[in-house]
């Protein structure tokens, strides 16, 4: 993090620069504390630690816990402490009134426990405690610091400019117009600082809404009330939109309600005791607290008061004295600098054929817009054939030395649009494929669509009840799929088009639909291939049951919802919510006795098909009951007692209910003890098989009256609350049901294994290896799969049932797979059925299967039937196996695991060499993407830009219910209150590159997006700049070189340049896209404009002729930067680099490639002119520099230039200094370097010493520039707080508990603080010193 104490010290040297009143140290009241007399004044770290030494445990706030707070809306301290409570679990009662007289002097105040004699007191340490309950202090240590030094800025730095320049407008206080306009200068200077810190971050610690920001909310609250005008907040960007963010999280609503900002700077009419209120706000007290709530102040607090009186007099007179200076200082100087204007919106006008390139003739527009950008590219690529392996090859088949590329798209589902975790995907595949591709190698990205039967059937259902009342059933079979096509084929390209917008390099030509008759036949020869094998067969097995799809489901299209307890939820066909989350304990009566087994389920239904009761074999308890059944209390069903070691004697009673048609355990239980398999439930949910009354009854209500049934029998025993999960169907937000159904199975034993075995022996490496352990547990412990889902859209599976017309053949059931055969028609299929019964065709009838193939099936053949496989042709011979599978994390085992699978199984090849499983985006606060969230975000919306209003209008047309709808907005208003900015299409790619750490889970920021746009803007006036200085009649060499003129600032960027390329390409190969972003970003924001731009601008200022030559390098140089800093980038943003890159000269104009994203990527063995010694010797330059212009900084230099002595150690480093004295001069703003050798008396009287390293000092020469008397009066005020800090910081070390009593993280802590102190005040007094000697 940019500590608190790094531009602190730029803010104001320490808070006397601006002492409104502001409070003392939160105190702690303690029993001690009132005996003594005196208040024990911690940090808040310790505040929070005092009350619970278990500190990394979640706090928990006591039963009685109050909290007394100032009725006033303005009372930000209050407010602090309100919103901080809405964090914490337990939210203590809330009191707008005095504490009890002796718990606490002022409010906020949080009293602890019954009786009241422990109290938090002040609103740093009441919110600390409070926010640690909810975990908002910080994950680990260095979070916890860097939330201490937020609280320390928004109390010492915030809150004493925002209330000097609010308070007068209040009527607090009284109306200096001199004072206020300094003030407000001093606040948004403060603002400012904050503003940076905040660019390219959503929250101050961390990614997710700290106490951090909930302090420095509420010390800006006021002036963003009362204080910053529109035109103020447009110069506090990062400010505004970070404090929007805070402010419309819900815990802030609940306490603020809507915020309304400063139109105007005006005076406020005072609210009913507003005055007192405020002052009590700003002091840290209740109004009229003395009589109230505490003892009357010490001689001492008065003394206190006073001074603070004083040193505000002395702020006003410091203020009038700089406005003084400054006015007439403003004769001389030049204007400042116009303010920047926000970002534009330029559009491409020239018309341009689709196809056709892009006009480049034209000057470039004066700032960088997306959409002048991104027009008329994509087309002018996809034409030219640059997406397409064949391009600039005679033939695929021939051999290409630098290799070939493959890689598939994971087929997006057909119904919907892409959402940024597909975007992330489609980043990260792009700029793969764009990168083997320039580098010359036979690169196909596939591009492909899923059909997904689920979603896709349900979409459509919707639609045809929606427009026309009817269902699929009403239309029959070959009707519905004639309508699911009709939809496809006008809605279903919406998601390529989403891709191409996104830049994707894919070749379209090959774009295959997984219900395509190439990919369709492909699925009925592996459905035959592997029937006929045996490895899939039929069985009657439990399965994921969907009642109101009326199908069985995978594992992964079911949502696992955690319930803590007693839960009502929403089920599709029942008016009122259904209870979950209880267990139900009832009895079963032993057959032949007075003796019961008491048994507790969540499913009460379910016992209407328990066929035994189990114990455990060991359970002393059960011993006698061998040999003995239960009575079922509905129907005549005897249950047999079953021993069996999975039941866990230690829970409940030990004795456990048995349905094995129901439970995938009890499911077990049955087949090993040979007991029946009664259904209960039908399709639909409706009992079957029971007795009256229940017979018929929904699943549900009969739920209520098997309970009441028991109660009447006097069987029910109690109800209460029990943890559960609750699977739930993720597309009808049904209850999923465990169900016995015939279904189609694949054996995946002996295919799992060599899938993990293939990855054991290297064949196959999965990149990051923390996933081997997933991927070696799923396939070494691999269950077969279910293949059948009852559904219409999808691949119909090709077998059929068998009945064969001759009375010596017996009919066959549906189980048995004897009587099923599959066939690629029903021609081959009635061959092989009368061949396998020894009888004429003629006497076989055959029924196709009804349902449909699983999606994933046609999913894992993806890799090799989008080539033609089973046939022959020159794609599957050239690109299968592939090269790369890239996909998230969280289809490991869905999708890749049954693609290796069924790759080695079909065709004895691994689909591809590597796999690549990048993180799964959540939103800014760690959630998953969630349409019932409103966090789901189309990438569309984040290149073009939303209004808030318009992401509620796409909630309208989604299938949310209306309190989802509300939920979602609200979640919409929190995260984008002003909408989503216009980002374009190559700030998203960056930004999703930039957050793909390998093992994490990214929480996306959109605003954060908005950072890269700005450095796009960068990129884009660092082009400009650079053609101009290069001039129209440039040439560049016909090959990047050294000509062994180039100055040391040359040798130094062009060093940086190759350790770059470097750097990209070992990121490239490690898939280290971070490190792949850094290297670059760094590079040309830094190296190249920061440094590089700004040091040779000298050179081309000069006129003589050996300054030319010089110029003449410097260009050539310059052009090589961009050139290949361009290269280097296209990958990662094509558009951008693609529209600069055309306006460039060629080396070689006749054989230069069309486009950059043909040209080829810089290689490390081309740019081989890294130097080690150039960077370090350019290491301690920038390290002076740095040093220079933190001086400069200090004593307000801002437009002076100032004579600069480089006091060195040695002779070697003067020659150093002498070599690089002009980028020295330019880079820190400085008249003169002049570098010397030897002691203090070499360097002229009246200058500022800084140390830049061991081997050299800077002396900034003030004598005549600054005011010598003020600069002493300054520093010996600051002399005198770091004393008294120490003394107290010292005394409370001395203390003779503090060693028992301080936890050893504090101890440290204030051990550091300590060694700081005596090192500023060792500086303070050292340039007391200094100045004195001046004068």
């Amino acid at each position: 993090m940019f500590g608190v104490s790094q531009f602190t010290r730029g803010l104001c040297s320490s808070t006397e620069r601006l002492n409104v009143a502001t409070p003392s140290d939160s105190t702690l009241v303690t029993p001690l504390a009132n005996k003594t007399g005196a208040a024990f004044r911690p940090s808040v770290a310790i505040l929070a630690r005092s009350v619970h030494a278990a500190f990394k445990l979640p706090v928990k706030l006591f039963d009685m816990d109050s909290l007394y707070v100032s009725s006033h809306p303005d009372d930000f301290r209050s407010l602090l402490a309100l919103i901080a409570a809405e964090f914490s679990p337990s939210c203590p009662r809330t009191l707008a009134e005095e504490p009890p007289a002796g718990a606490a002097r002022c409010r906020p105040a949080l009293v602890l426990g019954d009786g009241g004699d422990t109290a938090l007191c002040g609103a740093g340490a009441v919110a600390w405690y409070l926010a640690s309950a909810g975990r908002r202090t910080g994950s680990d240590a260095r979070q916890e610091s860097e939330v201490w030094q937020w609280l320390s800025f928004a109390e010492n730095e915030l809150t004493p400019v925002a209330c000097a320049v609010v308070f007068p407008v209040l009527g607090v206080m009284g109306v200096d117009k001199k004072l206020q306009h300094s003030s407000k200068a001093e606040l948004l200077r403060v603002l400012k600082v904050l503003d940076q810190v905040l660019e390219p971050r959503t929250f101050l610690v961390g990614e997710s809404l700290s106490l951090a920001d909930m302090a420095v909310a509420m010390a800006a609250l006021l002036p963003f009330k009362y204080a910053l005008e529109p035109t103020d907040r447009k110069t506090l960007v990062n400010v505004s939109r970070w404090f929007d963010t805070c402010v419309n999280q819900p815990q802030f609503l609940k306490v603020l309600g809507k915020i309304s900002l400063c139109e105007k700077m005006v005076p406020v009419t005072p609210k009913s005791n507003f005055a007192a209120n405020a002052a009590a706000a700003a002091n840290n007290t209740a109004p009229n607290s003395t009589p109230v709530s505490g003892p009357p102040k010490t001689e001492a607090q008065l003394k206190k008061e006073a001074k603070k009186r004083e040193k505000m007099e002395k702020f006003q007179q410091k203020r009038e004295m700089e406005k003084k200076k400054k006015q007439m200082q403003s004769q001389t100087e030049k204007k400042a600098k116009p303010e920047k204007k926000e970002l534009g919106v330029i559009t491409y006008d020239i018309p341009t054929p689709a196809g056709e390139k892009k006009d480049v003739l034209g000057p470039l527009p004066d700032s960088y817009s997306p959409q002048y950008v991104e027009a008329a590219w994509y087309s002018w690529w996809e034409k030219q054939g640059f997406f397409k392996p064949e391009y600039g090859r005679k033939s695929l088949s021939e051999p290409n030395p630098h290799g070939i590329f493959m890689m598939c798209i994971p087929p997006p589902n057909v119904t919907g649009s892409l959402h940024l975790g597909h975007a992330l995907t489609n980043a990260i595949q792009d700029c793969l494929t764009r990168w083997h591709r320039m580098r010359g190698e036979t690169t196909l990205w596939n591009p492909g669509c899923d059909h997904a039967g689920i979603a896709t059937q349900v979409v459509v259902e919707k639609k045809l009840m929606r427009e026309r009342g009817m269902t699929r059933h009403d239309l029959g079979r070959e009707s519905f799929i004639q309508e699911v096509w009709t939809w496809k084929n006008e809605k279903g390209d919406r998601i390529y088009h989403q891709l191409k917008k996104l830049g994707s390099s894919l070749d379209w030509d090959r774009a295959c639909f997984t219900m395509d008759p190439k990919l369709s036949y492909a699925v009925q020869e592996a459905f035959v291939r592997m029937h006929d094998e045996g490895v899939i067969y039929r069985s009657k097995r439990l399965v994921n049951w969907s009642c109101t799809l009326n199908s069985a489901i995978s594992d992964i299209e079911v949502d696992k919802k955690e319930l803590t307890g007693r839960t009502l939820l929403p089920v599709p066909g029942y008016k009122e919510k259904v209870e979950f989350g209880v267990l139900v304990s009832f009895s079963y009566k032993i057959e032949g006795s007075d003796e019961e087994v008491v048994v507790a389920t969540t499913r009460i239904e379910t016992m209407l098909g328990d066929t035994a009761v189990a114990v455990h074999p060991d359970d002393p308890r059960y011993q006698h009951l061998k040999g003995k059944v239960a009575v079922h209390p509905f129907c005549d069903r005897k249950l047999p007692i079953v021993f069996d070691d999975f039941v866990d004697m230690n829970f409940g009673t030990g004795a456990v209910k048995i349905t094995p048609a129901h439970d995938h355990n009890d499911y077990e239980v049955g087949e090993r003890h040979k007991l029946p398999f009664v259904n209960i439930l039908d399709e639909n949910g409706f009992l079957i098989n029971v007795p009256p009354p229940f017979l018929g009854m929904k699943r549900f209500e009969a739920r209520k009256a098997v309970l009441q049934a028991l109660k009447d029998r006097s069987q029910f025993k109690e109800v209460k609350d029990n943890p559960m999960v609750v699977p739930v169907c993720s597309r009808s937000k049904d209850i999923v049901e465990p169900l016995l159904k015939p279904q189609w199975y694949v054996d995946c034993r002996d295919m799992g294994k060599q899938a993990a075995d293939a990855v054991r022996n290297g064949e196959l490496k999965i990149i990051p290896d923390h996933h081997l352990k997933t991927w070696f547990n799923w396939m070494d412990n691999i269950r077969d799969w279910c293949i059948s889902r009852q559904l219409w859209w999808g691949h119909r599976i090709p077998a059929y049932f068998i009945t064969v017309n001759d009375p010596s053949v017996k009919p066959g059931e549906d189980v048995d797979g004897h009587y099923w055969v599959s066939g690629r028609s029903e021609e081959e299929a009635r061959e092989k059925a009368a061949k396998r019964f020894n009888v004429t065709a003629d006497k076989i009838s055959l029924r196709q299967d009804e349902d449909v193939l699983d999606t994933w099936f046609s999913s894992g053949i993806f890799p090799f039937s989008i080539f033609g496989w089973p046939n022959e042709c020159e794609d599957l011979n050239v690109f299968y196996p592939g090269t790369l599978l890239e996909t998230g994390h969280d289809i490991l085992f869905f999708w890749v695991a049954r693609m290796v699978m069924m790759g080695l199984k079909l065709t004895g090849k691994l689909p591809f060499k590597e796999v690549y499983l990048h993180a799964v985006v959540r939103d800014a606060h760690g959630r998953k993407m969630s349409k019932s969230l409103g966090n789901v975000i189309d990438p569309l919306d984040v290149i073009t830009g939303i209004s808030l209003e318009g992401l509620h209008a796409q909630l309208k047309d989604s299938n949310l219910d209306p309190v989802e709808t509300e939920k979602a907005k609200e979640g919409q208003k929190s995260d984008y209150p002003s909408g989503i900015p216009e980002c374009g299409t190559d700030a998203l790619r960056f930004a999703l590159c930039a957050y793909t750490s390998q093992g994490r889970d990214i929480n996306l920021d959109v605003n954060r997006i908005l950072g890269y746009r700005h450095f796009c803007n960068k990129l884009w006036n660092a082009v400009k700049f650079a053609m101009r200085t290069l001039g129209e009649s440039f040439v560049p060499w016909e090959k990047a070189q050294l000509c062994g003129s180039e100055s040391v600032a040359d040798r130094w960027i062009l060093s940086r340049l190759c350790a770059a390329v470097t750097l990209c390409g070992n990121g490239f190969q490690a898939y280290d896209f971070p490190a792949i972003t850094t290297a670059i970003y760094n590079f040309w924001l830094y190296e190249l404009c920061d440094v590089y731009l700004e040091s040779v601008k000298p050179v081309f200022s000069r006129r003589d002729a050996e300054a030319q030559k010089q110029a003449e390098v410097c260009r050539q140089t310059l052009y090589t930067c961009l050139e290949v800093g361009l290269r280097l980038l296209s990958p990662l943003m094509p558009f951008v680099t693609e529209e600069l890159f055309q306006r460039l000269p060629r080396r070689q104009p006749q054989d230069s490639p069309p486009s950059i994203c043909v040209t080829s990527y810089p290689e490390s063995s081309e740019f081989c002119w890294h130097s080690e010694e150039i960077d370090r010797e350019m290491e301690f330059v920038m390290t002076v520099v740095r040093t220079i212009r933190s001086l400069r900084a200090d004593y307000n230099l801002t437009k002076t230039r100032a004579d600069c002595y480089l006091q060195c150690i040695d002779s070697a480093t003067v020659s150093l200094v002498e070599k690089y004295s002009l980028q020295i001069q330019t880079l820190s703003y400085s008249q003169a370097i002049h570098p010397v050798v030897g002691g203090d008396g070499t360097i002229p009287v009246g200058c500022a010493v800084a140390i830049a390293s061991d081997k050299c000092s800077v002396h900034l020469m003030l004598k005549g520039l600054i005011d010598l008397d003020k600069e002493v009066a300054k520093l010996t005020t600051k002399q005198g707080d770091l004393e008294k800090q120490m003394e107290k910081l010292e005394e409370k070390m001395k203390k003779s508990d503090y060693k028992e009593k301080v936890p050893a993280k504090v101890q440290d802590l204030d051990a550091e603080k300590l060694r700081q102190s005596q090192t500023e005040l060792q500086k303070v007094k050292e340039a007391i010193e200094n100045f004195r000697r001046m004068m």
